[in-house]
This record gives C-alpha cells, structure tokens and sequence, in this order.
C-alpha cells in the first residue's frame, strides 16, 4: 500500500512539474524615436512559440516549454536582431524593451539568411559580448565573469586564486569597467593595490543580463582605457511580483529580491557573505577572509519614452587572524 501511495505521490508531482509553463513579455520601440513599433514578429528560435507586437508595441508569449532560447524580432524596415541565450522559467517572468534599428532599403526579392550575432558599428571586431548563461554555464569559472574573460583568446592566464586580466602583455590596472554605463574602479574583492585583481568577482551575475568585452577599439566615450573594456548590463527588476532566489557558491552565499514597487518602477537586490572564514578555521590556516557585497538597481518609468535608473555595489572585505591556530605549540631552538 506504501509503495503504491509514494508512486501516486510521484507521478503527481512529475505531472505538476511538467505541467508548469513559462512566460516571455515585452515592448519593441524604435532605436532612434524611442517610438513604440506595433505588428513587429516576435519568435522563439527552436519552438513553435511566437507573436506580433500590439498597437503599443507589447508583446506576450504564454505556455513556453522553460529553457534557454534565442529570441528574433524582425519588422519590415528594421533591421532583425536577435536576443540570444534567454533564460526562460517559471519563477521570474522576463521582460525585456528591445529598441530596433531602421533598414532603408528596396524591397526587390526575398533571400533566406543567417543572422549573425550583432556588432557594435563603433567596434565590429573587437568587441565579444557574454551572456549570462555563458557566465553560469563556463567550466570552472565559479559564476564569475573575469574567469571567463581569462578563458578568452588573447587574454594571458595567472594564478588560478587571482582574478587579473592581463591582455597584450598590459597591467591589471589597464582594464576598465563599466555597470550599466557607469564606471567602476574594481569589480573583485581583496584587490592588491595598484591592481584591478583579487580572488573573488564582487559582481552578483544574477544581475547580469550581458557583458561586452572590449580587447581594442575602444568606443569615444570610454576614455583612460589602455588594454580592455567591460560594459556590464544589468537586468531590470521584475514588474509583476516580488520573487526571490538563494545561491549557495563554492565560498559564499547569497540571497536576491526582485519585483515591483509601485506600477511605475521595480527593485532588484542581492547581499552575499562568504564561509570561507569557516572553512580556513576548520583547516588551520594562518588568515580568516571574510567578504560581503550588494548590489541593487531601481528604475522608475513616468512613461515610454523616459526611464530614471539608480544603480548600487559596494563590498565590506576584512582578514583576521586565527589567533588559536597555534595553541598548545611551543616554539623550540636547536
């Protein structure tokens, strides 16, 4: 009777999870007008989902399988973009303002192609963007985006416990950074002075939309920049309901809100601490790091046109002595 209790129980519970279904919505405007784009042809590559944008250029995809997809939206005009490696769950329900470039050109004949990941025009080549699940996704990279910029080709490799972008034979310190457009003077925690390095990424990548590397051809408007550039691009709070998500790293753990706070404007918040002061007790060792960071971005949104973003990291990062390492050792000269 047992047996046949626990397999009612599980067939139910498998039912229930297969049963559960994701949804993807946003709004396509004009790169240039900043004007809403209605009956632009919103598809998810590998399914058989789809949609067109309304009269105010929204869009709503409902019952997708959850996964990872690319996303193409295209419009007669426009030039076609295509949003790659989509994270698409049931727990947050993406929302994303996608902004289309106009294409002048005859209309003469129809031609099938492959769409290429977009470039920057300011920087074709050298210019590499990373996704998200590129970053959760790479083989010992811990969620950490500067170990995977040091996969990279081009990108000299260091100590596995640093976190130091050496490209071209340049300094740590040569490299710039960018949240959301605005610079940062280090993205790692325990930095040596003189160095953008350290052990750990401060960067919650359940923030991170997307990061542009930049390895030469710097844009006009990211000055001081000697060896490399990263723009990281940080995702908007989730504008239906509060949720929340619990990390649990190889040497932190981390707690991340996100939802709406008003019809009009959204918060995303994270704090993280580290075990590792546990973990370098239990083993004896001389020195007990302990790090901590958060990091929030909140938007307000009067209208289509006019979005007004704050954005927020800091760290606490302190090393204490394990004082009772040596208890019970006397020290003897021969």
């Amino acid at each position: 009777m047992r047996q046949i209790l626990l397999l009612f129980l599980f067939t139910s519970l498998s039912t229930l999870a297969l049963g559960q279904t994701a949804t993807f919505k946003g709004s396509v405007v004009d790169a240039g007008t900043n004007e809403s784009l209605p009956f632009v042809n919103v598809l998810i590559l590998g399914s058989d989902k789809g949609t067109v944008t309304d009269i105010e250029g929204n869009y709503l995809i409902e019952g997708i399988t959850p996964g990872v997809y690319n996303i193409e939206y295209s419009f007669v005009g426009y030039k076609s973009f295509i949003q790659y490696d989509v994270q698409l769950s049931t727990s947050r329900q993406e929302n994303f303002q996608i902004k289309l470039e106009q294409q002048s050109q005859a209309l003469e004949e129809v031609k099938v192609k492959v769409i290429a990941k977009a470039k920057s025009i300011e920087s074709p080549i050298s210019v590499r963007s990373i996704s998200n699940q590129e970053i959760i996704r790479n083989p010992g990279g811990n969620r950490d985006i500067s170990k995977v910029i040091q996969s990279l080709p081009g990108v000299a490799s260091t100590v596995p416990f640093r976190n130091d972008i050496i490209i071209r034979g340049g300094a740590p310190n040569e490299n710039r950074f960018y949240l959301d457009g605005i610079e940062v003077p280090n993205i790692n925690h325990f930095a040596t002075q003189g160095s953008s390095g350290g052990p750990v990424g401060m960067i919650n990548v359940n923030f991170i939309s997307g990061v542009d590397f930049y390895s030469g051809a710097f844009p006009a408007n990211r000055s001081n920049a000697l060896s490399s550039i990263m723009n990281f691009k940080q995702k908007t709070g989730n504008t239906d309901r509060w949720i929340s998500s619990f990390t649990l790293g190889s040497s932190d753990a981390g707690l991340t809100f996100d939802g709406p706070i008003g019809k009009k404007s959204s918060l995303i918040l994270s704090y993280r601490r580290s075990y590792l002061q546990y973990l370098f007790s239990a083993l004896g060792l001389p020195f007990l790091p302990t790090y901590n960071d958060s990091q929030f971005k909140y938007v307000y949104q009067p209208n289509k046109k006019n979005k007004l973003t704050f954005i927020g990291l800091g760290a606490i990062d302190d090393f204490k002595l394990n004082a009772g390492v040596n208890d019970g050792v006397e020290d003897s000269l021969t």
